[in-house]
Parts: C-alpha cells; structure tokens; sequence
C-alpha cells in the first residue's frame, strides 16, 4: 500500500514539473511573435535582431527541457 502511494506522488510531481514544458512553449510564441510584429513594421531591422530571437528561443527552450529533466529524474530516480 506504502509503495503505491508514493509512486502515485512521484507521478503527480513530475506532471507537476511539466508545467514548465508548458510555459517554455508559451514564452516561444511570445518571443516568436513578438519579433514578427516588430519585424513587419521595420523591416531593415528584423535582419540584425535575427539572431537575438534566436538566443531567446534558445533560452526558453533550455527552461522546458530543465523542467523535463527533472520531471523525469522524479519518476525514475530511486530513493
């Protein structure tokens, strides 16, 4: 009985550490979208901050995949 309900847990925190897969994804768009906005309304500079919306992508992509990783040490670290 012991076993199963902290097995139960552990896979409600790692649903719980997914949030932030979530909101990685979340703060993709935004960037993403952002950067198209302010690219439709000067389009001389959209080619020098090309690569500053890559590194925030890349930034909020790196949080996501945090998130995954402790999510899956939750389910499948022993302890």
């Amino acid at each position: 009985m012991e076993g199963s309900i902290v097995d139960g847990l552990k896979y409600a925190g790692a649903g719980l550490a997914c949030i932030g897969m979530g909101g990685a994804a979340i703060g993709v768009g935004h960037i993403v979208g952002n950067f198209l906005s302010g690219a439709l309304r000067n389009p001389a500079a959209a080619q020098g901050q090309t690569a500053m919306m890559f590194v925030g992508v890349a930034l909020a992509e790196a949080m996501g995949i945090f998130s995954f990783l402790v999510a899956l040490l939750l389910m499948f670290a022993t302890g």
